[in-house]
């Protein structure tokens, strides 16, 4: 039996976040994916987001491209890293960096990226640049790894889903994904879903709605986000699935580990969201079957104290409002403005008891008790 956790990284966001200026102990999802204690690509794996600089592409499963802004305004590159994430599932890649160019070199060891020094061959008249061709490439070491170290065959026996922001809906059209596949349909999947957020004109079925094979999803969704462009989905489930999902004060950034009071940058000021969603994420794949290092194990009297610092600061978060990660503001009857499956709604509406608890997005911090349906 080997359970695979997916770790989808938001638009801009990559496995390198865990010392992000901007997060003062880690953004999330690549905090996460560091402290799993198992072996990555046949445990694991961390997949950088769209518009990220495509630092991954030596790695990848499947051939991706370097798209720029388009990846952060419209999130092209994600249906490779979802494509990328069904073959790590499979343990087969249908593509291999066989060669780097000079291009691609000079972009991985500019952001830091661990290759071998370019060779140079020849005199200076008739120099020669090697950017290094492989017998063996980085992809098939991975499918060796994969093929050793799971246990009971190659497919895993249980997916986790991990996501903030566009990884937050890339975690759904892999769901998705899997459940058209006649050779994963039926592998169980589990969603840790961070403020879910698509971005404009990408609200189709794969990426607003899930299918049978979803047996839990978990979501937090953060209550003071009115940049325009940001709305969050709230994905509609299938009969069967146990589906949770709370409300945390702050802007989109704040949910995944900022603290800033802009939700941008800034000194540590409102931590407590990011500590309070961090716990949860941790205690959910801890349940799902993951081994994690350094979780941070917050105790009743530890989550109270936080729900209230939260309540106690909520002018801070008010003061949110006015700002926009894409200049302009959003503001529908004075909350935010959300996609629950492909419909508009108010933020606060997003309630009933499909979920569990039956206050939605309505549940206070301050109620604790609500959270034990996710422990």
């Amino acid at each position: 039996m080997t359970v695979l956790t997916i770790f989808f990284c938001g638009t801009g966001s990559t496995k390198f976040d865990t010392t992000n200026e901007n997060y003062w102990d880690g953004e999330l999802v690549s905090t996460l994916a560091s402290h799993h204690l198992g072996r990555e690509f046949a445990e694991w794996i961390v997949v950088d987001g769209p518009g990220s600089g495509n630092l991954q592409a030596d790695d990848l499963f499947t051939k991706s491209e370097e798209y720029g802004l388009s990846g952060t305004l419209f999130g092209k590159g994600w249906e490779q890293n979802v494509q990328h994430a069904i073959n790590i599932i499979k343990g087969q890649c249908d593509w291999q960096r066989e060669q780097l160019t000079e291009e691609e070199y000079s972009r991985l060891k500019a952001a830091g990226i661990p290759i071998e020094d370019v060779k140079v061959e020849g005199s200076w008249f008739w120099r020669k640049y090697n950017y290094g061709d492989r017998s063996v490439t980085q992809q098939a070491l991975q499918e060796q790894i994969i093929k050793t170290f799971r246990k009971d065959g190659v497919i895993p026996t249980q997916v986790n889903l991990v996501g903030w922001s566009r990884g937050g809906i890339s975690c759904h059209m892999l769901a998705n994904a899997m459940f058209k596949d006649s050779e994963l349909k039926n592998i169980p999947v589990n969603i840790f879903a961070i403020d879910p957020v698509p971005g404009i004109s990408n609200f189709q079925d794969d990426k607003v709605k899930l299918g049978a094979n979803v047996k839990e999803y978990v979501g937090f969704y953060a209550r003071d986000e009115r940049s325009k462009g940001f709305c969050c989905v709230i994905p509609q489930t299938a009969t069967g699935t146990q589906t949770h999902i709370y409300p945390i004060p702050g802007r989109h950034a704040t949910v995944s580990g900022n603290a800033s009071p802009d939700g941008v940058s800034g000194p540590k000021t409102l931590a407590e969201p990011g500590r309070f969603v961090r716990h949860f994420a941790e205690v959910c794949l801890q349940r799902w079957g993951v081994q994690l290092d350094k979780s941070l194990n917050l105790t009743h009297a530890d989550l109270q104290n936080l729900g209230k610092a939260m309540v106690d600061a909520e002018a801070k978060y008010r003061l949110m409002h006015n700002y926009s990660y894409t200049y302009f503001t959003e503001l529908d009857q004075g909350e935010r403005y959300v996609s629950l499956g492909s419909k508009g709604v108010n933020f606060s509406t997003v309630k009933g008891t499909v979920y569990a608890p039956a206050t939605g997005l309505t549940t206070s911090v301050l109620d604790v008790a609500a959270y034990q349906h996710i422990c």
